[in-house]
Order: C-alpha cells, then structure tokens, then sequence
C-alpha cells in the first residue's frame, strides 16, 4: 500500500491505496463522487477525462498513488464555475448531448479549450476534442456549443487553471495525447536508458517448455547466439552487446491498435556445463511512458537423440499506462503464442536456415484470438 495526498475539488486527501489502483476508481469508490464516468479503461474513449494540475486526464490510466501533490478536479467541482456554467448552457442549447455518459470528459475538455485557447476555430476544437468519444450524438452539436462560448467571450473561471506552455496543433504533445498519467515511473530521464534491475519485487511468473525438434546441443549452441535469438524473437532486435554481456535493443508490441516500442538493456549469464542461462532487463516506452522489468531464466534439455526443450521461467513487472495490457491472463495468452513461433523459428536456425528478422505479433485477428482464448477458458468444459 501506498499513502497518497492531494488535493480533491479543493480539500486535502490523504488515504493509503493500492499501487495498482487507478485515479477513476479512487475519486468514485474511496470518495464517492460518482460525476466521473469510466468507459473503456483503456484511455481511448475520454469519458473519465478530469482535471489534473489544470491538464485533462485520462484518470483511468492514470494511477492514484503517481497523484501524489496533485490537484484534481472532477465535475462534481464547477456547481458555480462561470465558464463550466456557460458550457452547460450551450451543450443544452447545441443539442450536445443524449445519453449523457461521455458529457463529464467532454466539458472537462471543453472547459481546458476555452480557458486556454480562446481563438481556436472549428478546426482546432475539433483536433482538441480527438480523445473524447461520443457514441449518440455526433460531434456537430458538441463543437457548435464549444464555438459558442469562445466566440461569445468566455468569462473567467472560479479558478485559473495552471498555466503550462502552449502545445501547437499536430505536435508530438497535442491534446489528443495529451492524458498520461503524471509522474508516472516512465522512460528514464532525457531519454537515456532505464537502469538494469537486479530484483523484481513481487513479480508475475510464468512457466513453459518450449518444444524444439533439434537435437539438444544444436539447440544450445544456437541459443548462445544472441543475434539468431533475436532474430527468431517476434519485434525484438538489438543494437549493441558488450563484452560484459550487456545486451542493448528493442522489444516491439503490437496488439490490435496498441502499438508500443520498449527500448533499453539486458544483462546475460551462460552455464554452460548445465546449459542454463539468466537474462534480466528493463526497457521503456517514451510514447505511453511505460516501462517493463523483467527476468527469464532458461534450461536447455534433451527429449531424445533428435529432440529438445527450453524450460523457461519468466518473470516481469509493467508499469505505466501499458500495464492495463498487462494483465496475468492477457499476457499468459500472448506469451504462449509468441513461443510458439520462437520455437518454430528457433528450430529453423538450429538446422542452419536463415531467418530473418521475425516481425511482431500484432494485427486485430490477433488481438481477436487472444480474446476468444480467454472466453473459452471461462466456458463450461473449457481449458483451464
């Protein structure tokens, strides 16, 4: 548990949460204020958008405990805010609403456009509003409200937002992009490499035997090659090794439309006696300030005179907004289907054909599969 201070809608918090908790949960279930609705949980569709530190927020992958000092507003915090009084009115008047669920991040997101760019045209309100989804109305009578307010002259808010440096349309930085969480345990500073962990703390741990139609020792042979295990690794590659067995790539993930490029280093053992290697690394994703630790321990072993096996222990921990993907059953399924092809591939350089570079795993038939895995496993007479 960590302990957590803020400051919500204006009053002091102080409560003892979960590492994992996200700020969504926390601000409706630790203190009740309901006003933030959570959609996909995924941060794509906006409708838990809030305030935080004056920038709107994604809270659903947003962290609680990375909030600490913060200050939060939810909706529940304009009753009697002049500019969220005027947006209400105009959503009313523009028809800019039906069901209502998304509403509390639209003005949320509203409320940041017109206090910060009071000349924005439709264009602009519109490329502002991309990370809020609205599935009833359209966006017409939304960004016609917005326009309204702007071009009436929007008042001045019960309290200013904190003032950060402006972001240009279509940068790196825009609004669309703009919710991740803050503070959170990201790529290492100035983009330099996240340091090489030597424990993982309460990891996820998984264990499989990879089956592999070589011989043992052809088998091991090709595993000391880490240029070959690169390659046969769906997305991995590496960039540089040193004599110390620092080991310098990337590692790219690709599942549905979730695309992300951990960068970073890895430290590697050999015993070749009892054909046993250690692998441990860390890697960060500067896009979704994401970072992954982890460790895999890996045993070499005979079947038969033409066959073998690598029994693998894999450890990790993912940090950051990435870690909603990250979930014990998700992960189980994606690694299993990412071995299978390693060991396909591995098996191919161990009888001395050529592989290429193996692109990742990744597409919406993929990310289809992963999902049908998991429901058949929750089916009557399904596999556990």
């Amino acid at each position: 548990m960590n302990t957590v201070t803020m400051k919500v809608n204006g009053e002091r918090v102080s409560q003892a949460v979960e590492p994992r908790l996200h700020l969504a949960d926390f601000v409706r279930e630790n203190l009740n204020l309901t006003g933030t609705h959570i959609g996909c949980e995924h941060g794509v569709c906006g409708a838990c958008t809030m305030l935080v530190d004056g920038r709107p927020t994604r809270s659903c992958i947003t962290f609680a405990a990375t909030c600490s000092g913060a200050e939060v507003r939810t909706v529940e915090s304009f009753g009697d805010d002049p500019v969220m009084s005027a947006l209400r009115s105009a959503f009313t008047r523009h028809h800019a609403l039906q069901c209502g669920y998304c509403t509390p991040g639209f003005l949320a997101t509203a409320y940041d456009i017109v206090t910060r760019l009071p000349d924005a045209d439709d264009t602009r309100v519109r490329e502002e509003l991309a990370g809020n989804l609205c599935r009833c109305t359209g966006y017409s009578g939304i960004v016609a409200a917005i326009r309204s307010v702007l071009d009436e002259g929007a008042p001045e808010p019960s309290v200013r937002p904190i003032t950060r440096p402006p972001v240009e349309a279509g940068s790196a930085a825009a609004p669309a992009f703009r919710a991740v969480e803050p503070n959170a345990p990201a790529k290492s500073v100035n983009g330099s490499l996240p340091p090489l962990p030597d424990t993982l703390d309460n990891p996820v741990t998984l264990h499989r035997k990879i089956p592999v139609a070589v011989p043992v020792d052809r088998l091991w042979s090709t595993i000391q090659d880490i240029d070959t295990v690169a390659r046969c690794l769906p997305g991995a590659s590496i960039e540089e090794q040193d004599p110390a067995g620092i080991v310098t790539g990337a590692f790219l993930v690709a599942i549905g439309p979730m695309r992300a490029t951990f960068r970073g280093r890895a430290k590697v053992d050999y015993n070749a006696v009892q054909r046993t290697g250690r692998v441990i690394g860390s890697g960060g994703d500067p896009v979704s300030r994401s970072r992954a630790d982890g460790a895999i321990s890996f045993t070499a072993e005979a079947v038969d005179a033409a066959s073998s096996r690598v029994a693998v222990e894999i450890a990790y921990k993912l940090t950051g907004p990435l870690s909603q993907f990250g979930r014990p059953a998700v992960v189980a399924d994606i690694v299993d289907r990412l071995l299978e092809r390693f060991a396909a591939n591995l098996a191919e350089a161990a009888e001395g054909r050529e592989v290429q570079a193996s692109a990742p795993i990744g597409g919406i038939g993929f990310m289809l599969q992963t999902m049908w895995s998991l429901i058949r496993k929750l089916l009557p007479g399904g596999r556990g």
